[in-house]
């Protein structure tokens, strides 16, 4: 009878958790506890461009809502994705009919709406970009490859993959292969949250951005000479902006040893709903390859200072 009891609790538990996690209304703090976002490259690219074309075109229509409404439909499978059903989504809303209104009878359609926004928002939108009075209005990505224009690199969907360094474990990020020195760019802009030497990580920057819900980290950065000149803890920082320098530190208990064997990114992205979720056993980080991929097009370009051997972003977007 005891087990039996102590079996009814512990699915009870669950059960309120999952509700939480979901959306539901419960005794806890109501915040998004668990997120994967599987979206494809193919799915991430197409909803963009909708999102852009509706704008052009005197509409709103946000990439974000359908992507959801296919996270929805899919139960966040995208292995299940199909153009069709994106184009379907899209067609119905230009024909006058609301999102509320196509969505009324998908019950997680807030929550992948919630999720999905968590990961993206602000990617897209309104920007300004040239020199003084030359700046010209744009709609479109806002957001930056982390890798600087012209230099090469490589990746594959790396994110789950193990690691045994310290402790068996899942890669909770993406590894863009690049030489050592190559500047390290600032996805979006945001706020340095943390810098300095970290056992796994090597020398890293912690960025978490404007509206709080996306930390991005940014590892084994380079021997000696690992981030941009005079950038430290509390740093207002733009999107498109050099942060650092790709580099082989980390796997060490000893401060700037290189013990990575290949030089590369390590690129990590956790969502924070409620800030408990930040180190904790709880947090939630996000596979980037489709984003990275996506975002390849668009890479800042960077200037070098022959005297300081210091390289700076030129042209950056610029928004509110």
């Amino acid at each position: 009878m005891k087990k039996l009891i102590c079996l009814f609790l512990a699915l009870l538990l669950c059960t309120i958790g999952a509700i939480a996690a979901f959306g539901g209304k419960t005794t806890e703090k109501n915040y998004i506890k668990y997120v994967e976002f599987n979206v494809t490259q193919e799915a991430l690219q197409s909803a963009v461009d909708y999102d852009i074309d509706a704008y052009e075109k005197g509409k709103k229509l946000s990439f974000i809502d359908i992507l959801a409404y296919l996270g929805a439909k899919y139960g966040g499978d995208f292995k299940k994705y199909k153009s069709k059903d994106m184009s379907s989504f899209v067609e119905e809303v230009n024909n006058g009919a609301s999102i509320k209104e196509i969505t009324k009878d998908m019950k997680y359609f807030s929550y992948y709406q919630k999720a999905y926004g968590a990961v993206l928002n602000g990617m897209v939108g309104e920007y300004s970009a040239g020199n003084g009075d030359s700046k010209e209005k744009h709609y479109g990505i806002r957001w930056y490859c982390p890798i600087a224009k012209t230099f090469p690199y490589t990746g594959y969907d790396d994110f789950g993959a193990k690691r045994t360094f310290g402790y068996s474990r899942p890669h909770l990020g993406h590894d863009m292969m690049a030489a050592t020195g190559t500047p390290v760019i600032a996805v979006e802009s945001g706020k340095v949250e943390c810098m300095g030497w970290n056992r796994y990580g090597g020398w890293r920057i912690g960025i978490r951005s404007n509206d709080s819900q996306r930390y991005w980290y940014y590892a084994h950065l380079r021997q000696n000479r690992p981030y941009a000149e005079n950038l430290k803890e509390g740093d207002e920082v733009k999107a498109g902006q050099v942060i650092g320098y790709v580099g082989r530190t980390g796997y060490s208990d000893t401060e700037n040893t290189n013990n990575i064997e290949e030089s590369h990114l390590h690129i990590g992205l956790e969502l924070v709903f409620d800030e408990s979720q930040k180190e904790s056993d709880n947090e939630i980080w996000v596979n980037l390859f489709a984003l990275t991929n996506v975002l390849d097009p668009y890479r800042s370009e960077v200037v070098r200072n022959s005297e300081t051997k210091e390289f700076k972003s030129v042209n950056q977007k610029i928004y509110e």
